[in-house]
């Protein structure tokens, strides 16, 4: 509990660190890339953590402990854009939030697809499994028919 929140905060302090030695000696993109990516895994990981039910969520300690630490990460990102906009030019950072949101974007509505798409198969052999009920049934009517009536 206490450790995934230390680890979220520690990602997040990490990345911003490894970015302000790294961001004016950066020859390779990939570099920065890498603690941007930290970061965002850190934070996702304090905001999984402020969502998750705890065993005591009313606990000071605990709604302190959210609360400080989604500042913490708040202000670990917005020093993340200063350097990255400095570095890189004004509207850097926020381009790369914007392509990230419509990425994900893109992954949900990607995954609500491939739903509809199950669920229009499923109720297909639903269909299907009706018909050949009913077709079983029809010919089983008519094989009895046949036998008495004959």
């Amino acid at each position: 509990m206490f450790g995934e929140v230390l680890t979220g905060i520690a990602l997040v302090k990490s990345a911003v660190d490894g970015l302000k030695g790294a961001i004016g000696t950066a020859k390779d993109v990939s570099e920065i890339a890498g603690y941007v990516d930290k970061l965002f895994q850190g934070e996702q990981e304090i905001q999984k953590r402020k969502q998750k039910k705890t065993n005591d969520p009313f606990s000071v300690s605990s709604v302190a402990s959210e609360t400080i630490n989604a500042k913490l990460a708040k202000e670990k990102m917005d020093e993340m854009r200063q350097l990255i906009d400095l570095r890189f030019g004004h509207g850097t950072w926020a381009g790369i939030i914007a392509e990230r949101a419509r990425r994900i974007q893109e992954a949900r509505e990607a995954e609500k697809a491939v739903q509809r798409q199950k669920q229009a198969q499923q109720e297909d052999m639903v269909i299907i499994g009706c018909v050949l009920v009913g077709l079983l049934l029809a010919v089983g009517v008519f094989a009895y028919l046949y036998i008495h009536f004959k």
